[in-house]
Order: C-alpha cells, then structure tokens, then sequence
C-alpha cells in the first residue's frame, strides 16, 4: 500500500506515542502530516503544439464530430410508413436501420458479429501500430481534445492556464472559469443529445424534447451522457485511461517488440544534457532535456522512460520534440513511431529490422478476414421471408363426422422486405390434404397471403385429411411458403390419433 501524505492538512500526533519503535507513518502524524490511501489528482496542462500529428488529430476530430452529429439528420427514402432516418435503432418497432440494411431482433447475430469485427480489427490495428485507436479515434480522446481546445480558447495555453488556477479569486478569472464551465456543459449536453437522436426520429424527437413530450428515456440518456461528457473530458480526462479502461492493460497482450509506438530513440538521445549554441554535438546525444515533449503529454508522462501504461500513442510528444530539433538545427524524429527491436538493433550497431508479418499480426488478419467474408456473405444471402409454424395443442387434433381428420397450426410469415409481398402456401405429408383459413368456404391445395413490407402475419390455417390417407398417429408434415423464386420450408407434424381410431 502506498501511503501519501498531504503536507496541507496539519493533525496533532495521537496520544500515547514517543516511547518504542516508531514507524514511518507514526513519524509522520507526529509531524503533523494527514496520511491518506490515495494521491489526489495532479492537474496537467498540456502545451499546444503543432506539427503533422497534431494536424491530423484536429482532421479526425473533426471529421468524427461531424458524423456522430451529423449522422441522425441524414434522410433515407423507405416506402410506406417506415421510418425515413437513415441510421435508426427503433426500439419501438424492434427494428435496426442502416441506409438500405434493415435487421430484426432475430438478427442480432449481425450486431455481435459487427462486435467481433471491432475487436479483430483493434487487435490488429494495435499489435502494428500500437495505441492508435486510443490516440486518435477513441471517444475520450476526441472530447478530451474538444474541451481542451474550449479551455485554451478562455484561460490561454499552458503558462496562462498554471497562472489563473495559482491566482486569487478575481473577475477575470471567474469569467473565465464560469465560461469554460459553460461551454463544456453545452458539449456535454449537445453530445446527449445527438444519443438519443439515435433510437428516435431526430426531427420529431427534437420538437418533442423541448415541449416535455418527449419518452422519459430520452430526458434520462441526455442528461446521463451530459453529465459523463462534462466529468470525463473535462474533469477526469487522462484519469478515465488509466483507471477505468481496461484497454491500456488488454493491450500488454497485443504488444511485442516489433509494435510501432511512439518511442525516445535512446541510441540518438543519449547522453542527454542541456546544449548551448555553438557548443559541438559530438561526445553526446540530440537530446537537450528541455522536457517539451513532458509538457505536450496529454498524459503528463516523459516518453524518454520507455513505454508506460498511461501512453495513448497521440504523437503530440514527436511534434514538439521536432519542433526543438528545428530550432536547434538538429534532425528531426528524435522521438517517433518506432519499434523496441529496432531501437536495439540500431544501439548494437546493427540495421534496424521491421515485421509487420508476423505470426499474431497474420492470426488477427485472417480471422478478421474470414468473420467479415461471413458477415458480408450472411448480408447479401440474407432472406426477406421468414416462416414459422405453430401447431395448435389444444384440441391436438379433431376427428370429423367423415372419418376425416383435422389439425389447426398458426402461420407467422414475416416479410422483411421494403414491398408487400404475395405468397402461396402449400402442404406436404398425407396425401389428400387440404388447407382452409377460418371463415373461407372451401379447401384447397394452396392458400394466397399478402403480407405488407416490413410486417408479421400470422395466419391460421386448418390441414384436413381424408381417413383413408390416415397410417399413423404422428406423421411428418411441412409447409412450403413460396414469394416469387424464394421458398421457405418448415417441418411439422400431422397428428391423427389412429391408435385411437373407434
């Protein structure tokens, strides 16, 4: 256990104590220290730095802000009364929508094997490239990034910042902080917002919302994610990596020493040391230990220890060691995305090698292609008619006044399609049977439905066979659902009771 002592909160020593050993934390309360389990926070302000990989982070967050905002206004034209968002969760109707994809309950096996995609796909992308995922796509980093940027806009960069939070209370600084506070809830709120637009029709949703007629589940989700985006990325920020994602302990699994990783090339830092102009550069490294890269760590971490767990690979830290080597005319990529083996093979003196193939690299490829040849050929395969067949229990079956035996089962044809759809119902099994729906005059050998778009119906129909066809008690049976060129069989039972025959 790791003891910490706040030197702020003075208490007086318990009595009783000076006489025999004393320990550490004894010592400490006799100083007037308060000991408490955890170390409080220490807040960071990472400096602003540009460069290419700041450049490309302020692209992708762009560009995924506007499709996780964007997303539920865009329109898909769907026949009927279907509903017209492209990117719909419809709990309501139970129903997925995905511009042209539209997935029932039943087919929630496509959303696990989009889940398992995912975690292929980040397992590759991480035993490459390292922790790209976390430095550039993740949600926390994204937003972290937005509110960030929000608080440099109110109180200034770096220095600026250290300044207002050391200095008294005064106008300038509660202006400051009440509008950065401001704006971060605004985000916040505008990030619960653009969720619920997800499971509801955004435009109707949003005219609801402000009246008090919206579902109680969109008040609760939005006020939910306005409260966890505030505290994350305003609050917690580097803190939400470290302690409450598992990631960043998953990922030791995914890492060997071929991983690119934003690295400290220690064969061209070291010896490091402060430099004056002018002084040769021989007898040492390019590092001048001006700790810019430290200060740009969103992390607060020195990347020239060597990998660490609170490193989300953002690249920021290579920006601003560039920009030093820049300024003191040395080469740049003194920090860069590099592997471990590489490193060593350069400080023995040999070429660095690089293996992107790699045994877990070729594993993660394969499964990741042949779950996504699954998924697509499981998509384009995919049937737009479904069928299944109830068989009634009670009565089991009823013997007519002929001698003639008949069985109830309840039809449920599903039309997943976007067009109504006309289907012939036939049966096989005893020879001689009929098929007659409740209220019909006549039996015949097939029957007619129509079932809307996007539509279950269930249809009951009555299966009559002559008792001369009758052999057995149970005997096997299937109808066949025919809609154009698509037939869907399902096996069932004819039971007769021939044992019981008078």
């Amino acid at each position: 256990m790791t003891v910490v002592i706040d030197r702020t909160k003075p208490t007086p020593p318990p009595p009783g104590e000076g006489s025999g050993p004393v320990s550490a934390a004894a010592k400490a309360r006799a100083k007037g220290f308060t000991l408490g389990l955890y170390k409080p926070r220490t807040p960071i302000y990472p400096k602003l730095v540009h460069g290419q990989w700041r450049r490309i982070k302020w692209v992708l967050l762009i560009l995924m802000l506007a499709i996780y905002y964007v997303t539920p206004w865009i329109r898909w034209e769907r026949p009927g009364v279907l509903p017209d968002q492209a990117v719909l969760v419809d709990f309501a109707g139970g129903r997925f929508y995905f511009f042209g994809i539209q997935l029932w309950p039943q087919e929630v096996y496509f959303i696990t094997g989009l889940l398992v995609i995912s975690a292929l796909g980040l397992f590759l992308v991480t035993a490459m490239f390292g922790r790209l995922w976390c430095g550039y796509a993740c949600p926390q980093t994204v937003w972290t990034d937005l509110f960030i940027y929000v608080e440099r806009a109110f109180e200034g960069d770096r220095n600026a910042r250290m300044k207002l939070d050391a200095s008294p209370w005064s106008f300038n600084k509660a202006w400051r902080k009440i509008g950065k506070h401001a704006v971060w809830l605004g985000i916040g709120f505008g990030t619960g917002g653009a969720w619920i637009f997800y499971f509801h029709d955004a435009p109707n949703l949003l005219a609801d919302f402000w009246v008090g007629q919206a579902p109680a589940t969109a008040y609760i989700f939005c006020a939910l994610l306005t409260v966890t985006t505030y505290a994350f990325a305003g609050h917690m920020r580097e803190q939400v990596c470290t302690y409450l994602c598992p990631w960043p302990r998953i990922q030791g699994a995914m890492l060997d020493q071929h991983s690119l990783q934003v690295t400290y090339l220690r064969d061209r830092g070291e010896t490091r040391g402060p430099h004056k102009k002018g002084q040769p550069w021989e007898g040492r490294g390019d590092c001048i230990d001006c700790n810019a890269c430290v200060v740009a760590c969103p992390a607060g971490i020195d990347i020239r220890d060597g990998s660490q767990l609170e490193c989300i690979n953002c690249g920021l830290c290579i920006d601003a060691c560039d920009e030093i080597m820049e300024k003191i005319d040395r080469p740049k990529g003194l920090i860069a995305y590099d592997t471990d083996a590489a490193v060593a093979a350069r400080e023995a003196g040999r070429p660095p090698i690089y293996r992107l193939l790699r045994p877990r690299t070729a594993y993660y490829a394969v499964a990741l292609s042949l779950v996504s040849a699954l998924m697509i050929w499981g998509l384009t395969h995919r049937s737009a008619l479904d069928v299944h067949v109830l068989r009634d229990r009670n009565p089991m079956f009823v013997r007519l006044h002929d001698g003639a035996i008949r069985d109830g089962y309840t039809l449920k044809i599903a039309n997943r399609g976007f067009e109504a759809r006309d289907v012939q119902v036939t049966f096989t099994g005893p020879p001689g049977a009929k098929l007659r729906t409740p209220g019909a005059k006549a039996a015949g050998d097939t029957l007619s439905v129509r079932v809307e778009a996007n539509e279950v119906r269930a249809v009951r129909v009555f299966v009559t066979v002559p008792a001369a066809a009758i052999d057995a008690p149970n005997m096997p049976a299937a109808f066949a659902v025919r809609a154009g060129d698509e037939v869907k069989t399902v096996e069932t039972n004819f039971l007769s009771g021939a044992a019981n025959a008078p």
